[in-house]
């Protein structure tokens, strides 16, 4: 517990140096909309070849689906980087 209170006194008197944590989570951020994106791709894929028939309701889903989780993820790095 000490460890905990020296930490934050370290922190509030200015001797450690948080200045790349902004950019872990920037980098943490963007690593996750890869993944979603990838996860989204690739299930499109699969629902593709499963139902051609519905190629472009899935491609409109899933062009929506890739923007918002670009846009979430763009609103964390900025977050992360202020």
């Amino acid at each position: 517990m000490t460890g905990t209170l020296d930490t934050i006194a370290a922190v509030a008197a200015g001797v450690v140096d948080l200045s790349k944590l902004g950019a872990v989570g920037a980098g943490l951020a963007v690593i996750g909309a890869g993944i979603g994106i990838g996860q989204i791709g690739g299930k499109a894929v699969e629902g593709i070849a499963r139902q051609p028939e519905a190629a472009s309701k899935i491609q409109t889903n899933m062009i929506i689906a890739a923007a918002l989780v670009e846009g979430v993820a763009l609103f964390a790095v900025v977050v992360a980087l202020m």
